[in-house]
């Protein structure tokens, strides 16, 4: 009997077997396990994530929720509350001046790449990735420099779950409630002495009176801080996996990098990182001749929805030729990801000086160790190897 546990480490190795089935067989599924239903097809998943007055956000987005945070953020709000946050949060962007970050961000990357020239082999997640994202996430929120690996660590557990109790386990709650004191500490000091920084921003945006509360800019700072580090080294790292696997994209892009965006785009829909968020329903609807009820919780499987045939054609290719319009890789609807341009420069700034020093690279690990998490999906370790001659001719 066919079975899909989104908390299973077998579907954190490879889902898209069991994506397949459910959208095939099993579009509208109830998964014991998690409590919730799952849809899987295209059209269903952009669908929900539009129609935010059926699929509600505010009892959280996270397939496993972390306390006291549903309701006061962009992704576990509806409108009208949701397009109040996102007003103000825009707001402390715009002033930023994002724009100012990318030659910060150039020369972040090119000291992180030129830490590997001459390496046979290296970790692109320790070795890079981590390296790159966590000090730019640092330089646009405006954090104090000195805790770097501490903040990453305790990010990448808050959005882990225990696969067996289904639920965050202590050391999950614990990395959260040290966040919150840590974000708390910087918007203390931000207010005390403001900067151009988001954190400075975002503790007194205002547009026409209406600031964001203190609960607002906590878990606000908390969330991008998760988020930054999270969602934005799991997606170099599964983009950094698609150009390793398929070497004659890689080759394409190191010989002209103008394919980069094209990889980008591809990479966010065949491997998406941001795998399944969930909704609560407001009212009982009725799907591919399934009922679910009022109350009941749905999970949004934009994993298996970028993989979905009747959208993509060939959707298990990897094909920079592609240009997937409307993939889902960044979220869909309200809740599209704000976060979603700055990211799109920093990936394709790290991969520019990234290819400069290792333009070969292959991976060395053919079995990977993938982060416990039901909603995000990465390797935890992503071990390459270089090819000398081509690095030299680099150099």
């Amino acid at each position: 009997m066919f079975s899909f546990d989104p908390y299973s480490s077998v579907v954190d190795a490879d889902p898209f077997p069991l994506y397949k089935t459910l959208r095939d067989e099993h579009p509208v599924y109830w998964s014991e396990p998690a409590q919730m239903w799952i849809l899987s097809r295209y059209l269903d998943v952009a669908g929900a994530g539009s129609n935010w007055q059926v699929f509600s956000s505010a009892k959280g987005n996270l397939m496993t929720e972390l306390p006291n945070r549903a309701g006061a953020t962009l992704g576990t709000t509806d409108p009208p509350r949701h397009d109040r946050l996102r007003g103000l949060v825009q707001h402390a962007f715009m002033k930023r001046n994002l724009e100012a970050l990318a030659e910060p961000m150039r020369e972040i990357a090119r000291d992180a790449a030129e830490a590997l020239r001459g390496r046979d082999q290296f970790d692109f997640i320790s070795d890079f990735s981590s390296k790159f994202t966590v000090r730019v996430l640092f330089a646009a929120l405006g954090l104090p420099m000195g805790d770097e690996q501490t903040v990453r660590d305790k990010a990448v557990l808050m959005v882990q779950s225990d696969p067996v109790t289904r639920a965050k386990g202590p050391e999950h709650l614990a990395a959260y409630a040290w966040m919150q004191d840590y974000a708390s500490s910087v918007i203390a000091q931000r207010r005390a002495e403001p900067k151009n920084d988001l954190i400075s921003h975002f503790s007194m945006a205002e547009i026409d009176g209406d600031k964001l509360d203190e609960r607002e800019v906590l878990l606000t700072t908390t969330t991008l801080i998760m988020a930054g580090i999270e969602s934005l080294g799991g997606f170099m790292s599964m983009l950094a996996l698609n150009l390793a696997d398929f070497a004659d994209a890689r080759r394409a892009v190191v010989a002209d990098p103008a394919l980069l965006p094209d990889a980008v785009e591809e990479s966010l829909r065949y491997n998406t990182s941001a795998q399944r968020f969930k909704r609560c329903l407001q009212s009982d609807l009725v799907l591919h001749g399934v009922t679910m009820k009022a109350g009941d919780f749905v999970c949004l499987a934009y994993g298996s929805a970028n993989r979905d045939e009747r959208q993509f054609p060939n959707p298990d290719v990897y094909d920079l030729k592609r240009k997937p319009k409307g993939h889902l890789g960044f979220g869909g609807g309200v809740h599209a990801c704000l976060g979603s341009a700055i990211a799109r420069m920093a990936i394709k700034i790290a991969f520019d000086e990234f290819h400069k020093v290792v333009p070969d690279y292959t991976r060395t690990e053919q079995q990977l160790n993938w982060m416990p998490s039901s909603t995000f999906r990465s390797p935890l370790r992503l071990a390459f190897a270089v090819e000398q001659a081509a690095a030299r001719s680099a150099a």
